[in-house]
């Protein structure tokens, strides 16, 4: 069986074709992320390819969890959720949707950072870390700000494939690595 990254590419480039061509990079993200939702919960996910179910009821559940999210595409959702199913591919909906992600972000030129920090930042701090990093990758940064107190202090920031740990935890550990080699 083919690779799961390989089955979603299609699909991830079909919804970011659609996506562009209408302008509505938001809602078909909001309907790909309620079908990955849908997909990923168990319960659900054994109704895919049930044969006592139809899966024109799969592909209206998708879609009224998506429009309950915000995301009304209306009749292109519909029918592109339902040309997954016809495929038997509403499994890779979680691949489609972090696929379609990564296509989006390249086209408005942004960049997801998950920022850990010790304590939560001020918005001075926020926007001086943004700049940063903006410099750093040419992008527009969009930060997540999560709150760990077991850092101590510091922060590690995680954007696309890049780990920067600045924690007191990472120094001291690097710190503790460097004396124990000879």
């Amino acid at each position: 069986m083919a690779e799961l990254a390989t089955i979603a590419r299609p699909y991830a480039r079909a919804a970011f074709g659609h996506a562009a061509q209408s302008q509505a990079f938001a809602a078909w993200s909001s309907l790909l992320a309620a079908g990955a939702g849908v997909a990923s919960d168990a319960s659900a996910a054994r109704l895919f390819g049930n044969p006592r179910v139809r899966q024109a009821d799969v592909v209206a559940l998708i879609v009224d969890v998506a429009n309950n999210l915000g995301a009304n595409l209306g009749e292109p959702g519909t029918n592109y959720l339902s040309v997954l199913a016809e495929n038997g591919r509403l499994h890779a909906l979680p691949e489609v949707a972090a696929q379609y992600e990564m296509l989006r972000a390249d086209a408005e030129n942004t960049l997801d950072a998950e920022v850990t920090v010790a304590m939560a930042l001020t918005d001075a701090q926020r926007q001086q870390l943004a700049s940063a990093l903006g410099a750093r990758f040419k992008r527009t940064v969009r930060l997540n700000e999560q709150v760990d107190a077991t850092l101590l202090g510091g922060a590690i920031v995680r954007a696309g494939d890049v780990v920067i740990d600045g924690s007191l935890r990472g120094r001291l550990n690097l710190l503790a690595q460097q004396i124990s080699q000879p």
